[in-house]
C-alpha cells in the first residue's frame, strides 16, 4: 500500500480466516486514512474478497500507516459491508485513541518546543514543523474504533489454519505486536525487524525523557530463539530469511552509532548537532524530525548509562558531553 513519504509503502497482510463457521479474512495493519488507500482496499473487496467478509483487523502498533484505516476497515469500507473487531495491545490502542482525538499532537507547538530545546533553531524549519500543524495524526488516523480486543505477550491467536504467538516488543513504539507461527516458521514482524533499513527508535515530545534504544535492543533479542530459517514478513521491504543475522546486524549498527556519538561529544553537542554524525545525507522535513528523535535516542542511551553528562545552556538548549 502506498505512502506519501520518503518511505513510500507499507506491506499489509491478508490471511484466510474462519470464525464460528464463517469464512473470511483477517487483515494485519491498515494503511493511512487517504483516498488512494481506501480505493485500493475497495478494489480488493470487489475482487479478491469475492463476497467474503473481513473478520478481524490486527494493528501491530499505533503509528498512522498501521492503524490509520482501522475504523474504516472494521465497519466494512464505503458500503459498510460488515462489522469486525480490532485487535491491538493495550498501550498501542490507548496511544491511538489519545492521539486521534487530540488537537495537540506531536506535530504542533509541543514538537516545536521539543526540537528547539534540542538544538533545532532554524526558523524556517521550525515554521514548517508548526505548519504541519496540530492535527497531523488525526489527519492520518481520523478515528479509532471505540472498543478493541487486547493482545498480550505470549497470547496464542488462531487465524484460519494457523496458530500465531504474540511477541511484544518495545523501543520503536510502546507495545508493538509481532506474530509468530511455529508450524510454518513464519514471523509477521511489523516494524520491529526490517530487511534493509533500520527501524526508527526515537525520542519525541510526548515522552521527552524516554530511553527507548536499550529497550529496542533487548526486544530484538527475543527473536533469537526462533529458528534461523524463519521467513520474516516485514512492514516495509521484501520478505526475507536470515532473522538472526539481521538482529545481530542491528546490534552492530547501533553499537557503532553509539560509539560515533560518544566520540562526537568530546565537545558539547545538541541532538541537532548529532544528526549529521548519524545521517550523512540530505533530509526532508519528515525525515529530519525522525532523525532528530533518533539522534536524541542515542544521546539518551549514553546519558542514562552515565557516559554523557547533560547540561542546559543559557539559550535553553540541552547539550551532552562525554564524561
Amino acid at each position: 500500500m502506498g505512502l506519501p513519504f520518503a518511505l513510500d509503502h507499507i506491506n499489509l497482510w491478508l490471511l484466510d480466516d474462519e470464525i464460528d463457521g464463517r469464512a473470511g479474512f483477517t487483515a494485519i495493519d491498515c494503511g493511512i486514512s487517504s483516498e488512494p488507500t481506501m480505493a485500493a482496499w475497495e478494489r480488493l473487496f470487489d475482487t479478491l474478497f469475492a463476497g467474503r467478509p473481513l473478520l478481524r483487523v490486527i494493528s501491530t502498533h499505533f503509528h498512522p500507516d498501521h492503524v490509520g484505516l482501522a475504523h474504516w476497515l472494521t465497519t466494512g469500507g464505503r458500503q459498510h459491508r460488515w462489522r469486525a473487531p480490532l485487535l491491538m495491545s493495550a498501550a498501542e490502542y490507548a496511544y491511538a485513541r489519545m492521539l486521534s482525538a487530540s488537537a495537540d499532537d506531536t506535530s504542533g507547538d509541543g514538537a516545536v518546543k521539543h526540537f528547539r530545546r534540542h538544538g533545532l533553531t532554524d526558523a524556517d524549519a521550525l515554521a514548517k514543523v508548526r505548519a504541519r500543524g496540530a492535527g497531523y495524526y488525526p489527519k492520518l488516523v481520523p478515528a479509532v474504533p471505540p472498543s478493541y480486543q487486547r493482545l498480550n505477550d505470549g497470547d496464542l491467536v488462531t487465524l484460519g489454519a494457523r496458530q500465531f504467538r504474540v511477541i511484544v516488543g518495545h523501543g520503536h513504539s510502546v507495545e508493538h505486536v509481532s506474530l509468530y507461527c511455529e508450524a510454518d516458521r513464519l514471523l509477521i514482524s511489523g516494524d520491529m525487524v526490517l530487511p534493509r533499513i533500520s527501524t526508527n527508535v526515537a525520542v519525541f515530545d510526548l515522552e521527552p525523557e524516554a530511553n527507548p534504544l536499550p529497550r529496542y535492543l533487548r526486544s530484538l533479542d527475543r527473536y533469537l530463539p526462533l529458528p534461523a530459517d524463519t521467513l520474516v514478513l516485514p512492514s516495509h521491504g521484501k520478505p526475507f530469511t536470515g532473522l538472526h543475522t539481521r538482529v545481530m546486524q542491528q546490534h552492530a549498527h547501533h553499537a557503532a552509532r553509539l560509539a560515533e556519538v560518544l566520540a562526537a561529544c568530546r565537545t558539547p553537542k545538541s541532538a541537532a548537532e548529532v544528526v549529521p554524525v548519524l545521517f550523512r545525507r540530505e533530509l526532508d522535513l519528515h525525515q529530519l524530525t525522525f532523525a532528530l528523535g533518533e539522534s536524541l535516542a542515542h544521546l539518551h542511551a549514553l546519558w542514562y548509562e552515565g557516559k554523557l553528562a547533560r547540561h542546559r545552556g543559557n539559550d535553553e538548549i540541552y547539550r551532552f558531553t562525554a564524561v
